[in-house]
């Protein structure tokens, strides 16, 4: 392992010390703000384009809304018109069938269906009751065709005919039927209906129990009394003729009339209905169109003045804080600056003791060497009465003494303001040494060294002035230490005080010598703790060097 090179017995220096960096509050805050105002802007920015578009899905539901009920209320309004077209037409079917059962009724159609009761229906219905598709049933249909040739022979039907057809020219009414009470057919303008049996027909039933029934139609082709029409919409209207002055139903008329003008003026105002309904929803369109370029103009704005007071809010931060940095670089200047000129106010100091100790070393060596000379000649009997040797070993004793204090006293006054390996021990005892002689300590301060401690990465000046700032502040008898810890080293320093002493004066335990010792202790990357009720326990740790330089 590489030791290094060694002065006065004690390893060279070969790292420094880590300096501790500034807290760039300026820096910090410049980046967690941005990195805040920018997520609470994406934020806002989200939660707006969120509520746009949950208003263009309202606008869009209100068209749709619109648009649907306006096209149901197109359909509701054909459904309503062709439902009063039903019934206003089978009212006037119902009148206009009073009008011709008032000319016709008595005077022809009542004798025609009195002579049509004596014609048997029951051969044919028999025939009907059994048919099944087929032959059979088109038997049925001649048999009631046959039965429908002899109601066409009888007395005075052409008569009855013609009176008919001459009561429906030039009227909406195209076809007229008149039905038995057994729901036979006993007249129709158009000849080939005459025998049909209606008695299975819904409307005839209806009809029958006095209750009229009317059914609009589309046909393609209709014949008619004057011909064969095409495309028409009728109303087939099942109406019940009552005896006169009465309530009993004697027959039942059916009238097809004509309803296709009204149907067709129904049509053309649903057409229109439907333009208006469509042009008002383009304009609800639009104006939902219009509404949502509000909205976003809007939301664009809101998000400019917020994005605007965002950063006007984190400039006036940035501005505070930056004043505060100011404010924090100038105190570490200030205190850096105090630092700086206590570390030249303890070099001095340590500079003159240097050579307080110097000169205080020259004069005692040359004090010393006489003293040796002396001691030399005392070696001869006949100049003393004493026995030399006694006397010689005496002065070699207080020489010694001598030597050893010259050399406490140069290892405490040494000044060594750079960081480098030593062992703590021998700079304790200096400094113990060196207060044995101060006034304010009634005891020696008592003094254990720790064996096997490891080295450490210290300054030596430091450590001297952290002791030299402590111990004056203990009272009464003062026992110094050092054990190995976790750490590295542990310096600890007891007090204990009698009972009937007091503090002194002169040298408090201040705050100021506090924070300059935890100030130098935190330089050489060590802690400091007091402990005890008063504390009266001063405990120092020094970290161990780690380096493979470092000696063992």
């Amino acid at each position: 392992m590489n030791l290094g090179a060694k002065q006065g017995g004690k390893p060279a220096r070969t790292s420094l010390m880590p300096n501790r960096s500034r807290f760039r509050l300026l820096r910090y805050f410049t980046i967690a703000g941005l990195a805040s105002f920018l997520i609470v802007g994406i934020a806002l920015y989200l939660l707006e384009e969120r509520e746009l578009a949950f208003f263009k899905q309202v606008q869009m539901g209100q068209s749709r809304f619109f648009r649907e009920a306006q096209a149901e209320l197109a359909v509701e309004t054909e459904q309503t018109a062709r439902k009063n077209l039903v019934t206003a037409q089978e009212t006037a079917n119902v009148n206009l069938t009073q009008l011709f059962a008032n000319a016709l009724w008595e005077s022809d159609f009542a004798p025609l269906v009195n002579r049509v009761q004596s014609i048997s229906l029951d051969r044919c219905r028999a025939m009907a009751e059994k048919a099944a598709p087929g032959p059979i049933a088109d038997a049925r249909q001649e048999c009631f065709a046959e039965l429908g040739l002899k109601i066409r022979s009888l007395p005075g039907f052409t008569a009855l005919d013609r009176r008919a057809i001459a009561a429906m020219r030039n009227s909406n009414v195209f076809k007229i039927k008149v039905f038995d009470l057994r729901g036979f057919t006993v007249y129709s303008s158009d000849h080939r209906n005459i025998g049909e049996d209606k008695v299975g027909n819904a409307g005839w039933r209806s009809a029958a129990t006095g209750k009229p029934a009317s059914e609009l139609t589309h046909r393609n082709q209709f014949s008619t009394f004057e011909g064969i029409v095409e495309h028409r919409d009728l109303l087939s209207s099942y109406i019940p003729m009552r005896r006169h002055g009465g309530q009993e139903v004697v027959g039942v008329f059916e009238i097809y009339a004509d309803v296709t003008p009204m149907l067709e003026q129904i049509k053309t105002s649903s057409a229109q209905l439907a333009g208006l309904v469509a042009g008002n929803q383009g304009k609800v369109e639009q104006a939902s169109k219009r509404n949502i370029e509000i909205v976003a103009a809007n939301a664009s704005n809101v998000l400019n003045i917020v994005g605007a007071l965002l950063v006007l809010l984190f400039l006036t931060l940035l501005y505070i804080v930056k004043r505060g940095q100011d404010i924090i670089d100038e105190q570490t200047l200030v205190r850096e600056q105090a630092a700086a000129r206590e570390r030249l106010w303890h070099r001095e100091k340590m500079a003159a003791m240097s050579t307080l100790a110097a000169n205080v070393s020259h004069e005692t060596g040359n004090a010393l060497t006489v003293i040796a000379a002396l001691a030399e000649e005392l070696a001869d009997p006949q100049l003393t009465g004493k026995d030399p040797a006694d006397v010689a070993r005496e002065i070699r004793e207080q020489s010694r003494r001598v030597f050893q204090m010259t050399r406490q006293i140069n290892a405490f006054a040494a000044a060594s303001d750079q960081p480098e390996f030593a062992n703590v021990n021998p700079l304790i005892e200096a400094v113990c040494y060196f207060f044995s002689f101060d006034r304010r300590f009634r005891s020696p301060i008592e003094f254990h060294p720790g064996e096997n401690l490891p080295w450490c990465d210290l300054i030596p000046d430091y450590l001297k002035e952290v002791l030299m700032n402590l111990l004056p502040t203990r009272h009464g008898h003062i026992v110094v230490d050092t054990t190995p810890c976790s750490k590295g080293v542990r310096i600890r320093i007891r007090s204990e005080a009698a009972a009937d002493a007091s503090p002194q004066d002169d040298d408090p335990l201040s705050a100021d010598r506090l924070e300059i010792a935890i100030r130098r202790v935190g330089d050489m990357g060590g802690s400091l703790a007091l402990g005890g009720s008063k504390g009266e326990l001063i405990e120092i740790d020094l970290p161990a060097c780690m380096r493979e330089d470092s000696p063992h």
